[in-house]
């Protein structure tokens, strides 16, 4: 294999493979980029951690077709450091290559590229096209509420649900749960469910698209098993997670005792403050104490405590109730508005947040016991 092409093109094409190389695998030749170059001029780049699988293309000279596989993290960094002109990469024997520019020569040893997995393809038995923005705000709202415990199950990752013309996403820990739903084109009923951790990667890559009407739609290709985004000069396959997801909506109330008005910027800076002296150990634990047209929001720790006051409208009870800080933060956050409605029944009992113009966000948090 030797092939020539520039440094910048091939720097950018690594740094986005780059996102499926994974650390954590005792598989060392998933820590590697495969790169093979054919008679056509292109240069094709993989990697994959068997959950995530990227692939990306560039047009490069090509002097003699072939492939291998290198270390992800040392190539990128040799790439990364080079000067912006032309980099010559040679195969030679016992698979040890050559990174060369002008000034500069690296020799480093590769791996077989026929020990590199095949990532495989996908039938193309269901499609949804999603507004690329939407897709990537979506994920935004609720990958955050997915478990980061792997043992979780199913609850690390985001259901995906297509119904009636509706897109919705889904994601909880079993403390906190987000729901965002936007309307959509397609018209099929489906059910995926696909990991947090892959999702945010995706988001990222998304965020790289262009302007063309091309670039301002996702294009999700659905088997069984795996799915597969399609954008320029690339394709993404993700292993989809299988069992039954949580019937969500049965977690929701119907009914409440409180209903709040509030300011969400405000509400987040009065947490924020008053966070600083809640103590970790005791779930980060905040009081919020809504009476009348008040909300007191108080925290203490040894090393001190804190009273904030917002104004707020309220309808219903007075109530005093606990929450773990940065899980509320976490929700507030994720909302677009700046106009918010906090529904309450008992101290116990779960709470829900929404934006208070849109129907299409749902934010649930669970409280935290008060024992003094």
């Amino acid at each position: 294999m030797k092939f020539k092409t520039s440094q910048q093109e091939l720097n950018r094409a690594l740094t986005f493979v780059s996102r499926a190389v994974t650390a954590r695998s005792t598989m060392p030749i998933l820590k590697g980029i495969l790169l093979a170059a054919d008679e056509s001029g292109t240069l094709t780049m993989t990697a994959s951690d068997m959950d995530l699988s990227i692939e990306k293309k560039i047009g490069v000279t090509v002097s003699e077709p072939g492939s291998i596989v290198l270390p992800a993290k040392l190539f990128t960094d040799i790439i990364r450091k080079l000067p912006s002109e032309d980099v010559e990469i040679t195969l030679g024997e016992h698979n040890s290559v050559s990174i060369r520019t002008s000034l500069s020569e690296f020799r480093i040893v590769g791996m077989p590229a026929d020990e590199f997995p095949d990532i495989g393809t996908v039938s193309e038995n269901r499609k949804i096209t999603v507004d690329r923005s939407v897709f990537r705000e979506m994920i935004r709202e609720t990958s955050f509420a997915a478990s980061a415990d792997e043992s979780k199950g199913v609850i690390v990752g985001v259901l995906i649900e297509m119904r009636d013309g509706f897109i919705t996403m889904a994601a909880l820990d079993g403390f906190r749960m987000a729901v965002a739903s936007e309307k959509t084109e397609n018209d099929q009923s489906t059910d995926i469910i696909i990991s947090a951790r892959i999702l945010n990667e995706i988001n990222k890559i998304l965020s790289e698209g262009g302007e063309s009407e091309e670039d301002k739609k996702v294009e999700l290709i659905l088997d069984e098993k795996k799915a597969v985004i399609f954008t320029e000069d690339s394709r993404i396959i993700l292993r989809m997670i299988e069992g039954k997801f949580l019937k969500y909506r049965d977690l929701i109330p119907s009914e409440f005792r409180t209903t709040v008005h509030a300011d969400k910027n405000l509400l987040i800076d009065s947490i924020e403050r008053a966070s600083l002296l809640a103590k970790e150990g005791r779930n980060n634990l905040i009081r919020l104490s809504f009476a009348g047209d008040r909300l007191h929001i108080t925290s203490k720790s040894e090393a001190g405590n804190v009273d904030e006051k917002i104004p707020i409208r309220m309808e219903g009870d007075d109530l005093e109730i606990g929450f773990n800080s940065k899980y509320l933060l976490d929700g507030l956050k994720a909302i677009r508005e700046d106009d918010i409605v906090i529904y309450l029944n008992t101290n116990v009992s779960p709470c829900v947040i929404r934006p208070l113009q849109e129907e299409n966000y749902t934010y649930l948090i669970l409280p935290v016991r008060i024992l003094s």
